[in-house]
């Protein structure tokens, strides 16, 4: 009997431990929703500082603890809903980098991509951005490269993802946090509904040689995929899905369930459910999805990972070529799983 009621006062404990604790998360979580997503920009710190005061006295006479525990409950619940019911947009002041949502008409496997992003960079913050209409063949589509850029922790990175084309040109798209004027990426900010997703469509002497030769301290690592024909013409088409579904019903970008990488994933799966599985931990630390990608089988390599990713690295190689129309090509040059097949430079 004795042991039987000390148990039970146990798991009590437990419980009660758990339940404060959650509590607790409920209050930073709202102060935290109130401070980065209030549209009135001078109530943030004012409305975040009067909530904490306002549950905190709540609590404070508070008789109990179930009572307590209501009132963070309850206090949860009015920011969740005003949180739900913000919406995304296209209509705001956007920074000239993504100020236009890439979108494509699909007759076939002739496809024409609209807002294709060319952007002339002379530094990370002063360029010049040209928008243009280009069509593509997606039956000519004969590969799939990924790029990895890390910018301080070696657990997180932003992938883009590159289709080859017979003739060598590519087409990189990234899966982006779309700012306004004057804002700039704020990983915190990611959890919540600061930013909107947009999708770029673009050449890879945008989307990469910004990344090694005008962003300081990001460097770049670029694989080949075992990707089929096949596989990756459907995933393309599935990026192309999703860009348009964005320009018609923008979507808050994500950083746990909305984010580069696991919308990546998903376009894999609706190409093909059973090339990747519906979890991994690297896929979340996607800073470590070469070395999921290279277990797996799926990166062309017959090295080590440790090797491979060493000469994966590119930034040298892309402050060489530069602004060169065979960029691209330059920077596969001497990479693990390129042959001279997938360098064969662009007819034009």
């Amino acid at each position: 009997m004795f042991r039987e009621s000390g148990w039970k006062r146990a798991l009590h404990n437990v419980c009660v431990v758990a339940l404060v604790l959650l509590a607790v998360l409920t209050v930073l979580w709202s102060t935290a929703a109130l401070y980065f997503d209030l549209p009135a920009v001078r109530l943030r710190a004012p409305a975040a500082g009067f909530y904490v005061l306002a549950v905190s006295a709540g609590v404070w006479l508070s008789p109990g603890l179930w009572p307590k525990l209501a009132v963070c409950g309850m206090a949860f619940l009015l920011v969740m809903a005003w949180w739900l019911s913000l919406k995304p947009s296209n209509h705001r002041a956007w920074q000239a980098d993504v100020a236009e949502t890439a979108w494509a008409e699909v007759n076939g496997t002739q496809v024409t991509v609209h807002n294709f992003r060319n952007c002339d960079y002379r530094a990370e913050f002063n360029y010049t951005c040209g928008w243009e209409t280009r069509n593509f063949d997606v039956s000519a589509i004969n590969g799939l490269d990924l790029f990895l850029t890390y910018w301080g922790s070696p657990w997180i990175a932003h992938p883009i993802v590159s289709f080859g084309f017979a003739d060598g040109s590519r087409v990189a798209m990234s899966v982006e946090t779309r700012k306004e004027v004057g804002e700039t990426y704020s990983a915190i900010r990611g959890f919540f509904r600061s930013y909107e997703l947009i999708y770029i469509i673009s050449d890879e002497r945008d989307l990469v040689r910004l990344r090694t030769n005008y962003r300081i301290g990001e460097e770049v690592y670029l694989y080949h995929t075992r990707a089929t024909p096949k596989l990756a013409q459907a995933i393309f088409l599935a990026y192309l899905r999703k860009a348009n579904r964005l320009r018609d019903k923008p979507e808050w970008y994500q950083a746990l369930t909305d984010n580069c990488t696991n919308n990546i994933a998903a376009h894999v799966r609706e190409a093909d459910p059973d090339v990747i599985p519906h979890w991994d931990w690297r896929l979340l630390l996607n800073g470590k999805s070469d070395e999921f990608l290279y277990q797996n089988g799926y990166l062309v390599a017959d090295l080590p990972f440790s090797e491979l990713k060493a000469r994966a690295h590119i930034n040298s190689a892309a402050r060489t070529a530069n602004d060169a129309p065979d960029f691209s090509q330059r920077i596969r040059e001497g990479r693990p799983g390129f042959t001279a097949h997938t360098l064969q430079p662009a007819s034009n």
